[in-house]
């Protein structure tokens, strides 16, 4: 963070100050801002969420212990920490990370760039930031740090120095981008896509799709904005965008994209694609597993270009990244077999996609195993949503469809319904379970995706899986 005195830090959050030790309202902090204790340092500034099952107030001792030099606290607490006491500490948290990006982006330099979309927002993140590190020096997110707490926390690691920020923005109920995003008001604004995931929080896709446009709402007037025109609710963002003065760039693979990908080939060694914009033709090959990241990084490409990169340094940059993410589509295991793990998350377009490549990576003398949990918050639409994908892996021909945990048994019935008979598909009523039905199944020649939303945990099945045939 910049650094700032302890009465500044108190002013901007409204909050009453108690110095401790040699502390004075004049001392200056600058370490980094977080709400886990684990990562406090020499000089950090620990905020003490309240939380359903753990109150971060509990830890404030903890942090002193690490070198914490101060807290934000809705209660002074008994440690040897200067404390500054607020009403709310996650709201404190994003008036903290406004004032700072304020100050940084006065300066004249800071470039901001906000992310959204149902799916891809941090592969999208990961390639847009591998692009610009060679630009100037870029603040990311850490995994996927998109919450009221994880956007705040990313933009106070701004320094004076930053050329780039650039949040990921994700959304848990109406209003909830508009807010975080209005903590910054991006220069450049990205919308990938619209789907499923999370809709039962929503009301439906409709509602979705307005809950991901308050992007564009946020988006500083004159700026840009980065649309998905291959997908229709996205696209349809264009004349709120245009209305606010606001240059729209559209990507895809339709012949209305500004920046589009034809002859996309998917192997087990990445993905390649041509890319054509402004009448010329550039070739990528990407690292990244999966068709469905042509998009994300056609995205990628469209925002480095208005923020100034050329397209072929920024092709030449995005092709360096190995993965996603951890748990992103991320090779594991041996040649003999091979292992997918894309379990940090799941929606019917992600897993969806995910099962289409593991169809298209798998050669004719090889099997197909898919691993498969639940897909969380679809509210009314989870039963038919987890029938299309029954549906879906079988009518890919996928050979071996492995169905843990409870909440995805329709998604085993469906493949059963469609014709995965005679062990084709088993149900399998957790992890351990799974593990050892799997570790004597599984043979040379097969290529294994796991797949689950994050609160099933298939994610460490996948890593088990990993190291037992690495």
């Amino acid at each position: 963070m910049i650094a700032l005195s302890l009465a500044e830090i108190a002013a901007v959050l409204k909050g009453e100050l108690h110095p401790f030790g040699d502390h004075t309202p004049e001392s200056v902090v600058d370490g980094v801002v977080d709400t886990d204790s684990r990562q406090m340092g020499r000089g950090a500034i620990f905020v003490a969420k309240p939380g359903a099952t753990t109150d971060g107030h509990a830890f404030v001792g903890q942090a002193a212990e690490q070198g914490a030099s101060l807290a934000i606290v809705e209660r002074v607490v008994d440690a040897p920490i200067t404390q500054i006491v607020v009403a709310d500490a996650v709201g404190a948290l994003a008036d903290l990370a406004r004032e700072v990006v304020a100050r940084v982006r006065a300066l004249g330099r800071l470039r901001i760039v906000g992310i959204t979309g149902s799916n891809g927002k941090t592969t999208t993140k990961n390639m847009l930031a591998r692009i610009l590190e060679g630009e100037g020096a870029t603040v990311a997110p850490i995994n996927s740090y998109n919450n009221e707490v994880g956007a705040p926390v990313t933009m106070l690691r701004v320094t004076e120095d930053t050329a780039f920020l650039v949040s990921e923005f994700g959304a848990s109920a109406p209003g909830r981008i508009a807010h975080l995003a209005g903590l910054v008001e991006p220069d450049l604004s990205i919308v990938l896509m619209v789907g499923m995931a999370h809709a039962g929080g929503f009301g439906g896709i409709e509602a979705t799709a307005k809950a991901k446009a308050e992007l564009i709402t946020a988006t500083r007037n004159g700026g840009t904005s980065v649309l998905n025109v291959d997908d229709p609710r996205v696209a349809a963002m264009r004349p709120a965008a245009e209305q606010r003065g606001i240059t729209v760039i559209g990507f895809g693979q339709g012949a209305s994209a500004d920046v589009r990908a034809r002859d996309v080939e998917v192997s087990a060694s990445g993905t390649r694609c041509v890319i054509e914009a402004d009448d010329a033709s550039f070739p990528l090959s990407l690292q990244v597993l999966g068709a469905h990241h042509i998009s994300n990084a056609l995205a990628a490409i469209a925002a480095a270009r208005a923020l100034g990169v050329p397209t072929a340094t920024a092709i030449e940059r995005v092709q360096t990244l190995k993965i996603a993410e951890r748990w992103r589509m991320q090779p594991m295991g041996n040649d003999e077999v091979r292992i997918i793990n894309d379990a940090y998350n799941a929606s019917p377009d992600s897993m969806a996609a995910a099962l289409r490549t593991l169809a298209q990576i798998t050669g004719p003398d090889e099997r197909t195993v898919a691993v498969l949990g639940a897909m969380s918050e679809l509210g009314e639409d989870a039963g038919e949503e987890h029938d299309r994908i029954g549906l879906l892996a079988v009518r890919l021909n996928i050979q071996r469809i492995v169905v843990v945990g409870p909440e995805a048994r329709r998604l085993y019935i469906s493949a059963i319904g469609e014709g995965s008979w005679d062990s084709e598909a088993v149900h399998l009523p957790d992890q351990d379970s799974a593990f050892e039905y799997l570790k004597n199944e599984l043979r040379a020649g097969d290529r294994v995706l796991v797949k689950s939303s994050n609160s099933v945990g298939l994610r460490h099945l996948g890593d088990r899986l990993g190291e037992l045939f690495s």
